[in-house]
């Protein structure tokens, strides 16, 4: 059996429709042109065609979605790809690109083209009246919506449906699988420095940051402040800057007497003291000493620190004390590290055990 569109044909439209009578008036509202009817409003097999179409954007969107999270187990992060015209680029960057970027225009063309093929457009003039509202227009704008929200075919349609709500549920996840890029996990690499390695039968020497050789305890003088890294770390490493972010020291020297903190005068030697040089708000390094109060200021944010008291934090936005190494010297009078620092160095985090 034929099917005639003509039987789907609405009836004929005013073409006053909305119309103003001008009187003359060349700047009178013209009212609405008259309505005419799209394909898919006159033949169903157009609009079933229009429902495939927009649930397959949604459907691509969602193996989009499911891709992107794939592509960010798949590829290595730090693989380089050539792609013509683009050149080398990161295998996992262009893949999380090119991902996302589909799922989210799918669902977009999606929702424009249901909008343009499937929805109302019936356009209706409403004149513009002061913003507050009566309960005639709040019950009129509520009776607006359910007819939109009938028309659209959102109850009707429901393949449609379906898919707009599975792409939407899953694009949300690409943020999720994002989350894991704020950083390598910790583990147990913040809890312990290169000077972990030193032993009270092992220590470590303290090699002058400057010089690049060991020192005694007569080569700090009172007053100065001096910066300082574990024996054996080379500024040539591969790794050398991960290192020192966490070996860097610094070595005051104050009279025995007018160090507060027994056990920080216990970790010293004869009023050397050694500090972790990061500070413990963001990581800056603490570069500036006052030799009269004896405090130490991080140049970054202003945290100062009384090194004289167990480098407890006296103004500033900084969380806890500096960490501090055990020195001692060896046979030949250098200054050796006998253990790691007592606590973990740097800026706290969610892992930190205290």
């Amino acid at each position: 059996m034929s099917h005639d569109i003509s039987d789907n044909m609405p009836e004929a439209h005013d073409a006053s429709h909305g119309a103003v009578a001008t009187h003359g008036d060349p700047f009178a509202d013209p009212g609405l042109p008259a309505h005419e009817p799209r394909r898919t409003d006159i033949d169903e097999r157009a609009a079933k065609r229009a429902e495939r179409q927009v649930s397959l954007l949604f459907i691509v969107s969602m193996l989009a979605t499911i891709g992107f999270i794939a592509s960010y187990v798949v590829f290595p992060i730090d693989e380089i790809v050539y792609i013509f015209p683009i050149g080398h680029v990161s295998s996992l960057n262009f893949a999380l690109g090119l991902t996302l970027g589909v799922a989210l225009f799918c669902i977009g063309a999606g929702a424009v083209h249901w909008a343009r093929t499937l929805m109302s457009d019936h356009e209706l003039p409403a004149e513009r009246h002061p913003i507050e509202a009566d309960d005639e227009l709040r019950a009129d704008v509520i009776e607006q919506f359910k007819t939109g929200a009938a028309e659209s075919g959102f109850g009707r349609r429901k393949m449609l449906r379906n898919t707009l709500i599975g792409s939407m549920a899953l694009v949300p996840l690409s943020g999720v699988v994002l989350l894991r890029d704020l950083g390598p996990l910790p583990e147990q690499k913040l809890l312990h420095t290169g000077w972990d390695k030193a032993t009270p039968q092992n220590p470590i020497a303290l090699v002058n940051m400057n010089t690049n050789k060991p020192m005694k305890a007569e080569d700090i003088i009172q007053g100065s402040l001096t910066f300082a890294k574990p024996e054996g770390l080379e500024e040539d490493a591969e790794d050398f800057q991960v290192q020192i972010a966490k070996d860097a020291l610094m070595l005051v020297r104050i009279a025995p007497e007018d160090i507060k903190d027994n056990q920080s005068r216990e970790l010293g030697f004869e009023g050397i003291l050694a500090y972790s040089k990061i500070c413990t708000h963001v990581g800056c390094p603490i570069s500036l000493y006052e030799q009269q109060t004896h405090h130490a200021l991080c140049p970054c944010h202003q945290s100062t620190f009384d090194l004289a008291d167990g480098a407890r934090v006296i103004f500033g936005p900084a969380g806890h004390p500096l960490p501090q190494l055990k020195i001692t010297t060896d046979e030949q009078g250098y200054l050796v590290a006998t253990g790691d620092f007592d606590e973990p160095v740097g800026p706290s985090y969610w892992e930190r055990p205290r």
